[in-house]
């Protein structure tokens, strides 16, 4: 993450590297982008001097490419190959996958659309289930409307269905849909306390910030550093509809800027990829 104190904190010990646990901008998470774009159409699998070259052509000196390649094989994402090489854990593809709906696919909700609630009553005893269940629905976008109570947008059914199953928490929760919570104050003002829309606002100014600093002259190194920049916003932030969201809102302007440049720059990128792994 990016250090935010309203923002999500990082990893839990023993799991795959995901996109909660790394930093935007930090040798780990500018490789972790390039190990998550690249190895699995290059076959799951690279060479260390081919990884190490990458990381170059981002500006990452050898000896701290190395370092940051070493802890992600700790963290999971990648397995040794016996050689002097590295494949992709079969056990991070559900959450590659995942992170490619989200990064590439990027939904809004529109008037109308449903949402969907999220009870759950975890005993005392499981403390580390609730903080890591709530740890989790705010990095997949949730507004925290009570002590135990969250809502996101519907169409998110699939993806807290499978959070519950993975972290253990779906016998302690109950799922509702509806098309129109109805608070006691109007729905706009009632959202912008269910989410932190200025912490919200400040990840969108960042990523157009860093959207300007692209050196768009080298496509490789821009577009894994736009990737990086943007792939936290689409979990943390739930696409609300217009209605609820203040006018001035940087989140349209982000998304276009996004696909703008990601439609420019990936197909170039690909290709230095395919050189340089050989």
């Amino acid at each position: 993450m990016t250090g935010d104190s309203s923002l999500p904190p990082g990893g839990d010990d023993g799991a795959v590297l995901d996109d909660i646990d790394a930093r935007p901008g930090s040798t780990v998470s500018l490789l972790r982008t390039v190990i998550g774009l690249y190895l699995r159409p290059l076959g799951g699998g690279i060479t260390s001097a081919a990884l190490v070259r990458l990381a170059g052509d981002l500006g990452i000196p050898a000896g701290r490419a190395r370092t940051a390649i070493t802890r992600l094989k700790q963290r999971g994402l990648l397995l040794s190959t016996g050689g002097a090489g590295y494949a992709l854990n079969p056990a991070a593809f559900p959450m590659l996958e995942r992170g490619d709906r989200r990064i590439f696919a990027v939904r809004t909700m529109r008037p109308g659309d449903e949402w969907m609630l999220v009870s759950a009553s975890i005993p005392e005893t499981r403390r580390d289930l609730r903080h890591q269940l709530r740890r989790r629905l705010q990095f997949l976008g949730a507004g925290s409307v009570a002590p135990g109570l969250w809502i996101l947008p519907g169409h998110l059914q699939t993806e807290i269905e499978e959070l519950l199953e993975e972290i253990g928490a779906r016998g302690f929760a109950t799922l509702f849909r509806t098309a129109d919570p109805m608070p006691a104050a109007p729905l706009a003002q009632t959202a912008a306390t269910w989410w932190d829309l200025d912490a919200l606002r400040v990840e969108h100014e960042r990523f157009l910030a860093s959207v300007d600093a692209l050196d768009l002259s080298a496509p490789f190194s821009a577009y894994v550093h736009l990737i990086d920049s943007w792939r936290l916003l689409p979990y943390i932030d739930p696409g609300l509809p217009a209605a609820l969201l203040p006018a001035d809102w940087p989140g349209e302007r982000s998304v276009a800027a996004f696909a703008e440049l990601s439609g420019r720059l990936a197909a170039a990128a690909r290709e230095h990829v395919r050189a340089a792994a050989g």
